[in-house]
């Protein structure tokens, strides 16, 4: 099983962003359990995380792959991403967007961390890297 690291863990964001790119081509079951971490806040800010695919690692078209749910506190949130029946992806990454609102400092500030960890097909009639191949 592949573990992807998309944002590290305890990086500090301050604005929005995109992660590099990383290349799945080699995944059997092409299905990952997305694990967001917020470590560290602050009052009146929210974050949004989303999961983009590219079939060439340049063009990551217009419309996010998974969309976290937005974060607002410490916590950690888990979702299952499955792009087992997308065989043009072959590229992930993570990208953020900050908000901030109130009257104090003016700067959103989280610390958080993004992992893909492979995981089995969530449905035994989902195509597999291997099933595809055929005998």
């Amino acid at each position: 099983m592949t573990d992807i690291t998309l944002i590290p863990t305890n990086t500090r964001l301050e604005e929005n962003g995109a992660g590099q790119a990383f290349d799945i081509s080699s995944s059997v079951t092409r299905t990952f359990l997305c694990t967001l971490t917020i470590d560290e806040q602050i009052e009146q800010e929210s974050l949004d995380v989303s999961i983009w695919g590219s079939a060439d690692g340049e063009n990551w078209g217009t419309k996010p792959l998974l969309k976290m749910p937005q974060s607002f506190y410490r916590s950690e949130t888990r979702l299952v991403l499955d792009i087992s029946l997308k065989p043009e992806v072959k590229f992930l990454r993570a990208k953020w967007e900050l908000n901030r609102w109130g009257r104090v400092a003016p700067t959103p500030m989280f610390v958080a961390g993004c992992l893909l960890r492979e995981i089995p097909p969530m449905s035994p009639e989902t195509p597999t890297k291997q099933a595809l191949a055929g005998p």
